[in-house]
């Protein structure tokens, strides 16, 4: 009998096959926070709206009166004696810079154009006290601005937003502006900003600036044609990129006490906000709004279905348990409104409203509105 051959057979370790997939551990289900709906009326948008429409019809007010007084002196116009609206001056915001810098050299109100100044204060105390205010509120430029993004929106189905960097290189155009301003009225004396002002070209300078929109040349109706365009595809295209008043008004609102604040408990991250927000902040990522960009416009606030989770707030004070107090929409608009109506009623009642020109010398000057020369610096001294 043959001897039998054993084989020896190598032992296989058992492979790791994977658990069974109901062995296998799940991820934990993401909880999608419960909206508690805001039960509240929000008429911030209308009170906003209605301080809109006001301001148009006073500035169409003001601008109807200018004009027949400004064409009384004309070929061809009728004398009248109806007085100056010296509100118009609110057109006029380098003037008011540099009657607010010869005021605060002097200690002394100055004889022309003090309207103007009166009415830049009045605007930098809305916005230090109520954000950008006076941008979204009041300005008839950002008023206009928006009804031509809005009809721009209903045309196209959307706005357009540009590239971050190009944006913030637009951006910056009216910080640049607003530069070149400040550097000018900083650097002139107190004197050579009473002489500059009570120069020929200081005095009708609001007949200059109503004479830019009777008498249009070509080059201004180009540029103002292509801003319309470009507003109705970007939303504020003018006061995002290109105006100096804006931005001053932007940096007075960054030490404002006020500030648009999330409360992100509540937020259910439904990004409404920042889609509504003209000035394209991030709101819904954000605790606090404390960008200059912010004119307190309350879009956000009004477009958030969350109770309690975005407002206008004031600043927490020591000790204080949270949140933060809020500002009504009725307390806005009447900050806005007795901040505006008490700056003019003082300058009215004080005597310091309106300009010290005697009338014979807007009989000589306005006729020739068009040929008065800015004055250099050696002629203002």
């Amino acid at each position: 009998m043959g001897t039998q051959s054993q084989i020896e057979v190598p032992e296989i370790s058992p492979m790791p096959f994977p658990a069974p997939l109901e062995a296998q551990p799940t991820p934990a289900p993401t909880s999608k926070k419960k909206l508690v709906r805001r039960t509240d009326h929000d008429y911030s948008q209308f009170a906003r709206r209605a301080f809109q429409g006001a301001f148009l019809v006073l500035n169409a007010w003001l601008g109807s009166i200018f004009y027949l007084w400004v064409r009384q002196f004309e070929a061809g116009g009728v004398p009248s004696s109806m007085p100056r609206p010296a509100g118009v001056e609110g057109w006029l915001p380098i003037a008011g810079l540099m009657n607010l810098r010869y005021l605060l050299l002097s200690h002394h109100v100055p004889s022309v154009h003090p309207a103007a100044m009166f009415l830049l204060i009045a605007f930098l105390a809305i916005s230090f006290l109520f954000r950008k205010a006076f941008c979204s509120w009041l300005c008839p430029v950002g008023t206009l601005s928006e009804y031509l993004w809005r009809v721009g929106q209903k045309l196209f189905g959307r706005n357009f937003r540009l590239p971050r960097w190009l944006d913030l290189s637009l951006r910056s155009l009216k910080y640049l502006l607003l530069g070149f301003f400040v550097w000018a009225v900083l650097s002139m004396a107190s004197d050579e900003l009473a002489a500059f002002m009570s120069s020929p070209y200081g005095i009708i300078a609001d007949v200059r600036m109503l004479n830019f929109f009777r008498h249009v040349g070509e080059t201004a109706a180009i540029v103002l044609g292509i801003l319309v365009v470009a507003s109705l595809f970007v939303q504020n295209f003018w006061c995002r990129y290109l105006c100096p008043y804006g931005a001053l008004l932007g940096l007075t609102a960054l030490a404002s006490p006020t500030r648009i604040r999330r409360h992100a408990e509540s937020c259910i991250d439904c990004a409404k906000c920042a889609k509504a927000c003209p000035s394209a902040l991030p709101v819904d990522k954000l605790i606090t709004i404390k960008s200059a960009e912010c004119t307190g416009c309350l879009e956000c606030v009004a477009v958030c279905p969350a109770k309690d989770t975005l407002s206008l707030t004031l600043p927490k004070f020591p000790g204080q348990a949270p949140p933060p107090p809020q500002v009504p929409v009725w307390a806005m608009a009447a900050g806005i409104a007795i901040l505006f109506f008490g700056v003019v009623g003082f300058a009215k009642t004080s005597g310091y409203w309106d300009s010290q020109v005697p009338r014979a010398i807007y009989q000589q000057l306005v006729p020739q509105a068009d040929e008065a020369q800015h004055p250099m610096p050696s002629e203002s001294n």
